[in-house]
């Protein structure tokens, strides 16, 4: 079973992400993807209902609680009313950009674990680290902060250097730390960093499967990934 995740980020506003949802799931209603799960992870403000025959909804941030009194986030209430359980922890931009360091991402890992979500955990090493030669001791300490034997755990090896930037890591690098991981943990490794329709083909091969990013925005294109 190969995992194919789209992240919309803070792309497409809520009218688009439900037109795109429609038609990508009556798209795949026209083939056989039994192979596959497919799953997209919509901006906050664009949140649905996960009741698509072929793809499944995530969200791509929540507050480790419940409700309260945190203003601007969004809290499992909200994600419980679209019957959500999919979601991405430990992405590069909300640990490089909002601060979210290793023992915030395992907090939230421990709460979105007890209430039985399925996590898609980021890791990955940013350009310093991995010309320093110490890369896979570098994705080994990440995971070392959660449950990697978790039976609902995907693991996205995201290499910082590569995402968003066209810099596209080699088939023997990704390679490389798939197979460290998989001596780590039995969850499934998913590659994400500049995925696209010329290299998802190559990078399926070796791995579990992609989290692609800006090549998701267009569901024709996010499809023909799918269909490689």
């Amino acid at each position: 079973m190969k995992i194919i995740a789209g992240n919309f980020k803070s792309n497409l506003t809520r009218k688009d992400s439900l037109e795109y949802a429609i038609k990508l799931d009556s798209m795949l209603s026209n083939r056989m993807h039994n192979n596959k799960d497919i799953y997209i992870f919509p901006s906050n403000t664009s949140l649905m209902q996960n009741n698509y025959q072929y793809i499944t909804i995530g969200a791509q941030n929540c507050n480790d609680s419940n409700s309260g009194a945190f203003t601007g986030e969004t809290s499992l209430l909200h994600l419980n009313e679209f019957n959500i359980d999919t979601i991405l922890i430990g992405h590069s931009e909300r640990r490089n950009l909002f601060f979210e360091n290793d023992n915030i991402c395992a907090r939230k890992f421990e709460y979105f674990k007890s209430n039985n979500f399925k996590i898609f955990y980021c890791i990955g090493e940013s350009l310093e680290i991995r010309n320093s030669g110490k890369y896979l001791d570098f994705l080994r300490s990440q995971l070392s902060f959660i449950d990697a034997s978790f039976n609902n755990l995907v693991i996205a090896y995201e290499p910082i250097w590569a995402i968003g930037t066209g810099v596209n890591a080699s088939v023997e690098q990704i390679n490389e730390c798939i197979e460290y991981l998989k001596n780590i943990s039995n969850a499934p490794i998913i590659y994400g960093g500049s995925v696209n329709k010329n290299n998802s083909s190559d990078i399926l091969e070796i791995s579990d499967g992609i989290l692609v990013g800006s090549a998701s925005l267009s569901v024709d294109s996010f499809y023909q990934i799918i269909n490689s």
